[in-house]
């Protein structure tokens, strides 16, 4: 342990220091396909039941018309957010007619690339945006790469917290560009250590052989349907999953925002030949925003970005740039198909502490070397993690999985035991004692567990599919109550008519909208 990571512990120990850690802010987003009775992909329209997906803050869709996210409110407490998420998916099934929630991340057999419907969000400029940026997607991806789901945590410190920390370490910059710095901080070491929750949560060692669509790979078949690896933790995090030649320059390493929010802008600025050859319209139809490396800035595929809550008609550099890092986002989490939420209570206390780990640990800058580094024990980890006596790369020397991951703990140990004095319970110790066990048991890891399951014999698309309609049967048993469910109708056709107001009054064209769009981020450059 660090002497600065044991004086940031001894001064957030203090007893008027303790409550500001229950103060610590979360927030979850959860995508998942819809499917059908026989668990193909369900091509009917977003449900109207469910409200507008443009202004339905709640539930809304990701990429396609099938797939549907859930987002929940910021809390200080994560069981009230698994409640809220809870609560949103009871509403959702009390409004599926026929159709269920697919349980993994990783989507059932697919229907050839056209048939899969691409989200729409209405005739308002914006909402044309976000469909032109999609069919964007479709060009440049793939639809296919489009249907896996995820959960996104999103975790912030409160501003007091940075305060002491700032004051007790002297520093003179202003408390936005010290707390900025310091998420930046945090997300050098997520880089350094996501490996870890790669191991522990990872949830997708096998795919449906549709995924695929016939390209080369190097998986092994389970059965005529199934495609998986011995021990990978997460095929979704790995290189079968987002792949694209123009990103693969783009590697901010967070050695400071400038230099992130930098990168960012100037893909978001800069052609690239490919997508140029392409171009923007063909037959007076839009096929993708621009022809530059990124359409918009969030089509840079990263584990855990720097957020900040945008004003209307902000962009997300914008954002950063003028108000500096809010909280981060941390995005390669797999959805847990044993679990009706896809995420537990356990699982959240545990990323609590992790994060909080990697805000408090020292985080020098990231060389280039390290870079590589950081990527390739990742990778290494998602396609072979559960592999006995597996050496990651540490600070160039090779060190066995199961070592790093218990002195990791150890650190984390201290954050779990500030965190359950200032909240008076045992929650996270008791989470840790679990991520411990998976350590020393591989059998104990869900990716572990997923393959036990497809090895008795069943599919990866019938094992998902029942486990799909066993979470259906939990959340239908267990209905809203008149007043919760009549609140989430309301707020449903609510924002009905909030998109049907915003419509009705949109002024202009959206080629002069989509212009003036792409030219905000080129103003920044000036």
């Amino acid at each position: 342990m660090s002497d600065l990571f044991s004086r940031r512990l001894a001064l957030l120990g203090e007893h008027a220091n303790l409550s500001l850690l229950s103060q610590c802010l979360h927030g979850i987003e959860r995508e998942c396909l819809r499917v059908d009775e026989s668990g193909q992909l369900a091509l009917s329209g977003h449900p109207a039941a469910l409200g507008s997906a443009l202004t339905n803050g709640q539930i809304t869709t990701d990429y396609s018309e099938s797939l549907l996210e859930f987002i929940t409110t910021t809390a200080v407490d994560p069981g009230d957010t698994l409640a809220e998420l809870d609560r949103i998916h009871r509403f959702v099934y009390s409004k599926l007619d026929g159709e269920y929630l697919w349980s993994p991340s990783m989507p059932g057999p697919l229907p050839d690339e056209q048939t899969i419907p691409i989200a729409r969000y209405g005739s308002s400029h914006i909402g044309q945006l976000k469909y032109v940026y999609r069919k964007g997607l479709a060009l440049r991806y793939g639809k296919t790469m489009q249907c896996i789901a995820g959960i996104h945590y999103n975790f912030s410190l409160p501003e007091q917290l940075w305060a002491v920390l700032q004051q007790a370490e002297g520093d003179g910059r202003s408390a936005r560009d010290y707390q900025s710095s310091r998420y930046i901080a945090l997300i050098r070491n997520f880089r350094r250590y996501s490996w870890l929750l790669m191991y522990l949560f990872g949830a997708s060692p096998a795919l449906d052989k549709n995924f695929m669509r016939g390209r080369p790979h190097q998986l092994q078949e389970l059965d005529a349907d199934t495609l998986y690896l011995s021990y990978a933790t997460s095929l979704r995090m790995s290189d079968l999953g987002y792949q694209s030649e123009a990103q693969a320059g783009l590697t901010p390493c967070y050695n400071d925002l400038a230099s992130y929010t930098d990168s960012l802008r100037q893909a978001v600025g800069t052609p690239y030949p490919p997508y140029v050859n392409i171009g923007t319209k063909k037959d007076g139809e839009w096929l993708q925003l621009n022809t530059n490396v990124l359409q918009i800035e969030n089509e840079y595929y990263s584990n855990i970005r720097p957020k900040r809550v945008t004003y209307s008609g902000e962009r997300p550099i914008q954002a950063l740039m003028a108000r500096g890092v809010q909280y981060v986002e941390a995005r390669c989490l797999d959805i847990n198909p044993f679990l009706p939420m896809g995420i537990d209570l356990a699982e959240s206390r545990f990323l609590d502490a992790f994060l909080l780990y990697c805000a408090l640990q020292d985080s020098p800058q990231l060389s280039n070397g390290e870079c590589g580094s950081c990527s390739d024990n990742f990778l290494k980890v998602v396609k072979e993690g559960r592999r006995p006596g597996l050496h990651l790369s540490r600070q160039g020397v090779p060190v066995v999985l199961q070592t790093w991951a218990h002195e990791l703990l150890d650190g984390i140990e201290a954050i779990a035991k500030l965190l359950d004095a200032g909240q008076g319970h045992d929650e996270h110790a008791s989470a840790l004692r679990a991520q411990r066990a998976k350590i020393d048991d591989a059998s104990l890891t869900p990716s572990a567990q997923v393959l036990a399951e497809l090895q008795k014999g069943e599919t990866f698309a019938a094992f998902s599919l029942r486990q799909s309609k066993r979470h259906a049967e939990h959340f239908r048993s267990q209905p809203l109550s008149a007043e919760q469910q009549s609140e989430f109708e309301q707020n449903a056709q609510q924002s009905l008519q909030d998109q049907a107001e915003l419509e009705a009054h949109e002024e202009g064209d959206f080629d002069s909208f989509a212009a003036a769009y792409q030219a905000s981020i080129l103003a920044l450059a000036v």
